[in-house]
């Protein structure tokens, strides 16, 4: 996979990526104890005033830390940072707990709203993918977005998820009837 412009490459790993039109530069690490409250910050904005996440409970640091320090190694998370700052994260968790889906990972991408629109989603997603791409144990990633979202859905395809369905009517959060576009990307077939 190409790297996205302005990023360099050292093997999979995108580590300094320009975003868009911004001239701040954005290195992409994997995410460390002391990132969770800003992932958790950027993460709780959408879990209280968004449906980006289905999740309705905010996450705290030091309560949930599990969530990152718990994870299996092929299911990373890794961090957008600017001026030091976190501005966005991504993540590959398990599709589902049951054992036969152990090869197949959903993705998560969160980017903080003042630095929407540069770029950064898609350097994460697309550092992500080549990270799955490394790892023995992931072969499929899916990724669920709720409708209408045409900025994540372009960042997805972007990096080569395609569209295989939607779940109709299927969430409710904020007072609204939601569905759900399923993408997938099929890290074993070229």
């Amino acid at each position: 996979m190409a790297a996205p412009a302005g990023c360099r490459r050292d093997g999979w790993v995108a580590n300094r990526f320009t975003a868009g039109i911004a001239t701040t530069p954005i290195d992409i690490r994997p995410a460390v104890l002391d990132d969770l409250p800003r992932i958790f910050a950027i993460y709780n904005r959408e879990v209280e005033g968004g449906v980006a996440t289905f999740d309705i409970e905010s996450r705290e640091p030091g309560r949930d830390d599990e969530w990152l320090t718990a994870r299996a190694p092929y299911h990373p998370v890794t961090v957008a940072v600017a001026d030091g700052k976190v501005v966005g994260w991504a993540s590959i968790g398990p599709w589902s707990p049951r054992g036969a889906y152990r090869r197949t990972g959903e993705v998560s991408v969160y980017v903080d709203p003042v630095s929407r629109g540069a770029g950064i989603g898609r350097a994460l997603l697309a550092d992500l993918v080549g990270r799955a791409r490394s790892l023995p144990e992931i072969h499929v990633l899916l990724a669920r977005i709720a409708q209408p979202n045409p900025a994540s859905v372009t960042v997805h395809e972007a990096v080569g998820f395609r569209s295989f369905g939607v779940q109709r009517r299927c969430g409710e959060k904020l007072g609204r009837i939601l569905d759900v576009e399923l993408f997938d990307l099929h890290l074993d077939e070229v």
